[in-house]
């Protein structure tokens, strides 16, 4: 829901072929851009992971060439959403969620205060690095990408790793691998330019077709509901209209792909804001962005979806959504 400083715009004949020649220029933008794309991060995304943990992720996420503060994260969001209190009804434990006997041979101390405690980030964290380095250890002479390998041995062991040459063919855990490994990709701090969205068009055109559409608290849109949206079923509506199945709330659909900059932004994009822009957990907005600093949402109750301005108080950053970046996200139990 968006704060009082949020002025709506007029949705005018002029206001809807503006934004049909914006969403031409996806395409045409996508073209200038298709030979300047970068590769590779450096870093973690601005809020990525929460504040309380961002230092510890770096630091430990460089422990060896096999990980990054990157996957690292991914992980951490996969397991547990980088809720330090989680425990899954196998008895894994914490935001790293280890199981009491491999707590019990892996854990160390991270902070140096004298025990290892599960539920202590301070200590799960370096212990979830040390684990994936040890990991990597195990399975350092087996053939394929050595971080790929170590992702396998963490879900089917090493020993499979090693008697299968690289990745085994189980199908769990290969889709393990692919999901961390394409997870990486939201909390990594892009070098250079993210690639354009194709689908980007596709969900602007379902999103301008809403406009004045009341808003609701909870909406999806569906007949019961009169046809009402909230913003994050907005967005997620417009996604799944191209074929992109995204999550229900704003701070997942944060973590649906690599994150452009501000100056980069291009229509299509998700667009976020919140109250702690250190944290991309505590989001609680989003808009699909249609260029020249405007964005479509569903704004709060008592308003319509409509035009809005992004750039104010708490505008928290974008993400460039991405097919595969959807598909990697957790399913909420």
């Amino acid at each position: 829901m968006r704060k009082a400083w949020i002025v709506g715009i007029a949705v005018t004949g002029t206001g809807l072929s503006f934004v049909m020649l914006l969403v031409v220029g996806v395409y045409m933008t996508a073209g200038n851009l298709a030979n300047g794309v970068g590769k590779g991060a450096v870093g973690l995304a601005k809020g990525a992971v929460p504040g309380a943990y961002q230092a510890l992720v770096q630091k430990w996420g460089n422990l060896c060439g096999a990980i990054n503060p990157a996957l690292l994260a991914a992980q951490l969001y996969q397991e547990s959403g980088f809720n330090p209190k989680a425990q899954s009804p196998a008895a894994a434990q914490g935001i790293a969620q280890f199981i009491p006997g491999t707590w019990a041979t892996h854990g160390v101390d991270g902070d140096g205060d004298g025990d290892r405690d599960v539920w202590d980030p301070n200590d799960a964290i370096p212990s979830a690095a040390s684990y994936d380095c040890k990991l990597a250890s195990y399975v350092k002479d087996a053939p394929g990408d050595p971080t790929k390998n170590m992702l396998a041995a963490y879900n089917a062991g090493a020993y499979a790793v090693i008697k299968y040459g690289g990745v085994p063919p189980y199908k769990e855990t290969q889709n393990y691998v692919k999901t961390i490994t394409t997870l990486q990709d939201s909390f990594a701090a892009p070098v250079g330019r993210v690639q354009p969205s194709q689908q980007a068009a596709g969900a602007i055109g379902y999103a301008q077709k809403k406009l004045g559409t009341p808003y609701l608290w909870g909406g999806n849109g569906t007949a019961d509901q009169g046809g009402r949206f909230d913003c994050s079923g907005l967005t997620k509506a417009a996604y799944e209209s191209v074929g992109i199945e995204l999550p229900r709330v704003a701070n997942d659909q944060y973590n649906a792909g690599p994150h452009p900059k501000r100056e980069e932004l291009l229509p299509g994009d998700l667009v976020f804001f919140s109250d702690d822009l250190t944290n991309s957990r505590a989001i609680r907005h989003v808009g699909i962005y249609v260029g020249g600093g405007y964005m479509i949402n569903a704004p709060r109750p008592g308003a319509v979806i409509r035009f809005d301005p992004i750039d104010t108080p708490d505008y928290f950053g974008a993400t460039r959504v991405t097919e595969d970046g959807a598909k990697a996200l957790p399913t909420p139990v």
